[in-house]
């Protein structure tokens, strides 16, 4: 038979087994066997659960508890076994003793849920939290003697819900006017300031440079000495001393945490439930974009009644990506809000600057515009027939001009905020009809219907006659532009709540992408077909700003291929507004006059339009009398000034509308040259000058561009396509006119387009194999290639003479790896050839001479081979440049050259040239000489000139030029007081 005492504690686990080798008879419960059976059975209770259960009883309030109890009390099991309560749980006593009073006294259980108990169970003042439940034990007779306690730890629970409450504060915090970064700083802290049990102290450190600045702090009572008196303000993440590190900041702010101990005589700041001093820190790196460069470091205090656990630093962890996060934000929403303040500055400015030019430019067009209408009007002296056409067009251009100036005045107006609108009581169907019928006479010239569709209103309506007439023209205007077969359509009808005016076409139509923008400044619709490529691109934005300036909006719908509908709608309670009392404005339908004017220039078709030559002044024998020439240009007043100035020079003048029509004009009839604008529809100019270059019929065609595209991009990209020259507008005309002839000249003596052509006369090569000096008119550069089977003898080159102007002269040439023979005694290259004019091509004292130093030319030193060399020698003037290009390109011709090497080096060559022409100050010689040289797999162009530099001021600089040489080409720069060579080589197939 078992033993009493051994039953009773025999399922009580580890417990159970040390309550059966504890003396009972030394506590005040005394001996097992003398226990009540009441006693006995409340133990088996408790030993037999699983769940944390303490038995007081008695007096002393003996304790007896179970497994699950014992690791609630850590390190106060096993000595708690039978001891008094009040000893055991000393610290926590004070919230203890009231529950169990209660339960004594009143016999009645309680239940507390996350009762908050101080307890040393781990070696430090732990915050512990617990749901507990005390009953009333009875002993044999029923009287109360004892409490059954009942509870679970929930302390991580508790602690857990409290840190998501701080992240989540810190994430939902803020009123959205707290946008900057030191005021989402001061956000945060004050947010993490409101958790001192979790973050007894906390300060943001941000990086300004090599250094970190506080930017915000939070802890402690008012009554003790304020965290931010001790932390420091700025520290530098490179000062190595101790002072520096103290807080652990520049370790953190390489991105290493770090906990900094020892915070209590530095800080002594009480923290936790029970006022206990803060011993430790962590000072944390806030994350960045980059990783190994924090954006800042965060110090914060760790609880003095909470174990730095992995618990407790995860949710630090979280803490410093949410006041990362948030700094981050701001930092963004800080450089976003100086950008867009930025622009709104750069936006103001612009209005400011447009609105003073449009002002400015009011005087001088008044000053062009009214003297050209008087002699227009004037029959006392009236113009003839030539003069009267060059002042029309002027007139009309001036006006297109003040029309231009006039949008540019009114939307600067509406961008600033300063343009009103000057209401009228206005018969709205009327004026719309009225202006509707100013476009009927261009609508029918383009083979269009104009249906207006305008009844009267029940009502007048109050609003802006001129932006309404802006409106209309615009609308229309659009609308003729982009329609080619079918209808324009207008109508004014209203209801109960609005007045609409409709526009509607069978135009080309606009896709889905570009309505949303449609409306935007400057937008314009790429690729669409149009009778003209010309406009400032506000004429839609200006119908929206002026719609919503008279209360209303503007609507469209639209599909590609079947037409566009453009509405604006006014509703009644802004068409019914007081009208103003001064008096209306004049110039009533001036705006669409205006525009029909120009819309009726869109409307001109030169297809197969010609202008036949004028008798030239001049020399009759021009040789160039009878070319042909194709004008490409949307603008029908700037083709019929061409036709005029180019017929009057003997030439045959053909003009066209874009570059489609310029194509099938060259197929259909070759021309000398063709004239080109860049700002066409259908095909601008530079998609014309990639098809003909791309074409070997049309690759020699001469290409020159005309363009109101100023800069030196533009005319990069126009010379890297193949055109022979780019001239901006405004030009001169005998500039104009000057390059024509170079080009046409240049094309007619180069047999590039017809190499199979021998030749005969003059151009023969001589008996005794001997090759001719060609002459100013002469033929195309030959060049040495492997195999080549040219005799020995070559010519050496002459100054040319001083030039004025470009007089399309052909350059000299020799060629390489040949001797050099002196010059007959009659100053005459062998073979008898000269130049034009009759003047020898060796000229001065060293005419019987072989050239030396730079002009001379030989393979033997440039350590490059003797694949192919060539040289030539150019007039210093501006338009060298094309003719250097055209002769590199069909030299090269020959020659396995990458084909964007080749355009690399034409555009670092052409900036070469213009730089000898520009630059060279008292030359010596007013020309330009050119080597080309190609050997083992590279090739090398050298440009040299016989002048010296001048310093150039900044408004004087070409601005790229330099930039484009190295980003072409390795350079060299060689500067004598004789001239200067520059020579740019290149890989002949490498592109990089």
């Amino acid at each position: 038979m078992t033993r009493p005492r051994t039953d009773l504690f025999a399922d009580g686990g580890d417990t159970g087994r040390l309550m059966a080798e504890l003396n009972w008879a030394d506590t005040p419960l005394g001996a097992v066997s003398s226990w009540p059976q009441s006693l006995r059975a409340a133990v088996r209770v408790v030993l037999s659960s699983r769940y944390p259960m303490l038995l007081l009883w008695g007096d002393r309030l003996s304790q007896l508890y179970n497994d699950a109890y014992s690791a609630l009390i850590g390190d106060k099991h096993p000595a708690a076994l039978g001891d008094d309560v009040r000893v055991t749980l000393a610290e926590g006593w004070d919230v203890l003793a009231p529950l169990i009073r209660q339960a004594m006294e009143s016999g009645v259980a309680s239940w507390v849920p996350a009762l908050q108990l101080l307890l040393e169970r781990a070696g430090y003042r732990e915050e512990a939290y617990f749901s507990v439940s005390h009953a009333p034990a009875r002993d044999d007779d029923g009287r109360t003697v004892g409490v059954l306690t009942v509870c679970s730890e929930v302390t991580e629970q508790v602690v857990g819900e409290r840190r998501l409450r701080l992240l989540r504060d810190l994430s939902l915090g803020g009123d959205g006017r707290t946008v900057d970064v030191d005021a989402t700083c001061a956000r945060l802290v004050d947010a993490i300031g409101g958790h001192p049990l979790d973050v007894p102290f906390a300060a943001i450190y941000l990086r300004d440079g090599a250094v970190l600045r506080r930017t915000a702090c939070t802890g402690g009572d008012p009554g003790h000495r304020p965290v931010a008196e001790t932390l420091p303000d700025v520290v530098d993440v490179a000062d190595p001393s101790p002072a520096a590190h103290a807080w652990g900041l520049p370790d953190a702010a390489q991105g290493r945490p770090v906990d900094v101990p020892g915070v209590t005589d530095r800080l002594p700041l009480p923290a936790g439930p029970w006022g206990d001093p803060t011993r430790t820190a962590l000072a944390l790196p806030l994350p960045s974009a980059t990783e190994d460069q924090p954006l800042g470091v965060l110090l914060a205090g760790v609880s003095p009644n909470r174990e730095l656990d992995e618990a407790y630093r995860s949710f630090y962890q979280l803490l410093t990506q949410q006041v990362s996060m948030a700094v981050r934000n701001a930092k963004e929403y800080e450089q976003e809000r100086r950008r867009a303040e930025t622009l709104a500055e750069l936006d103001r400015v612009k209005t400011t600057f447009f609105t003073n030019v449009s002002h400015e430019f009011r005087t001088p067009l008044t000053l062009m515009l009214g003297p050209l209408a008087d002699a227009l009007a004037d029959t006392a002296a009236p113009l003839a027939p030539p003069q009267r056409e060059r002042v029309e067009t002027a007139w009309r251009n001036a006006t297109r001009l003040l029309t231009l100036v006039n949008s540019l005045l009114t939307f600067s107006s509406l961008e600033a905020g300063r343009a009103h609108s000057d209401a009228r009581e206005v018969d709205l169907p009327a004026l719309t009809a009225e202006l509707a019928s100013v476009f009927r006479a261009a609508v029918e010239r383009a083979g269009l219907a104009l249906e207006v569709d305008c009844p009267p209103l029940p009502r007048p309506v109050t609003l802006d006659p001129v932006n309404w007439e802006r409106i209309v023209t615009n609308l229309l205007s659009n609308a003729l532009k982009y329609t080619f077969i079918g209808r324009i359509r207008i109508a004014v009808d209203a209801d109960h709540d609005e007045v609409r005016l409709t526009v509607a076409d069978t135009g080309i139509g606009i896709s889905e992408a570009d309505l949303p923008k449609l409306f935007e400044r400057f937008h314009r619709v790429q690729g669409g077909r149009s009778r003209s490529h010309e406009g400032t691109g506000i004429g839609l934005a200006l119908v929206h700003e002026l719609a919503r300036l008279e209360g209303g909006e503007v609507r469209v719908t639209s599909q590609v291929g079947v037409g566009t509908t453009f509405t604006v709608a006014l509703p009644w309670s802004t068409a019914r507004r007081a009208p103003a009392t001064t008096p209306a404005p004049n110039g009533r339908g001036d705006v669409a006059r205006a525009a029909v004017s120009e819309a009726v220039g869109w409307l001109t078709d030169p297809a197969g339009g010609v202008a036949e030559p004028a008798a030239a002044p001049g020399p009759a024998a021009d040789e160039l009398a009878g070319a042909r020439i194709l004008v490409a240009d949307d603008n029908s007043d700037m083709r019929a000034y061409l036709s005029r100035l180019l017929a009057g020079q003997g030439w045959r003048v053909r003009s066209v509308t874009d570059g489609r029509q310029a194509l099938d004009a060259i197929r259909q009839e070759p021309p000398d040259l063709v004239l080109t604008d860049v700002m066409m529809p259908v095909l601008d100019g530079f998609d014309l000058v990639r098809r003909l270059r791309a074409d070997p019929a049309t690759q020699a065609l001469p290409v020159l561009v005309l363009s109101a595209r100023a800069g030196e991009e533009a005319s990069v990209v126009g010379l890297s396509l193949g055109a022979d020259d780019y001239l901006v507008k405004p030009f001169a005309a005998a500039e104009l006119i000057a390059r024509i002839r170079t080009a046409i000249r240049r094309a007619r003596t180069d047999p590039a387009a017809d190499d199979t052509t021998a030749p005969t006369g003059d151009d023969a090569v001589p008996a005794g194999d001997e090759a001719p000096v060609p002459a100013a008119g002469g033929s195309r550069s030959a060049v040495d290639a492997p195999g080549s089977t040219r005799p020995a003898g070559v010519m050496a080159v002459a100054p040319a003479p001083p030039v004025a102007e470009p007089t399309g002269s052909r350059p000299a040439v020799r060629f390489a790896a040949e001797p050099v023979d002196a010059a007959p005694a009659n100053g005459k290259p062998a073979g008898g050839a000269e130049p034009a004019g009759g003047e020898p091509a060796n000229r001065g004292p060293a005419a019987n001479a072989a050239p030396t130093g730079a002009a001379a030319v030989g393979a033997a030193d440039d350590g490059l081979g003797d694949t192919l060399a060539a040289e030539w020698t150019y007039p210093s003037v501006p338009t060298s440049a094309a003719a250097m290009r055209r002769d590199v390109r069909l030299a090269l011709a020959e020659v396995d050259v990458h084909a964007d090497v080749l355009e690399d080096l034409l555009l670092a060559a052409s900036e070469a040239m213009n730089n000898a022409v520009e630059h060279a100050q008292r030359p010596s010689r007013p020309e330009v000489q050119v080597r080309l040289q190609v050997g083992d797999d590279r090739v090398r162009i050298s440009v040299r000139d016989f002048g010296t530099w001048r310093d150039r001021r900044p408004a004087m600089d070409r601005g790229r030029g330099a930039l484009l040489m190295n980003a072409y080409g390795d350079v060299r720069l060689v500067s004598t007081g004789e001239g200067t060579t520059v020579t740019i080589e290149r890989r002949l197939t490498d592109p990089a």
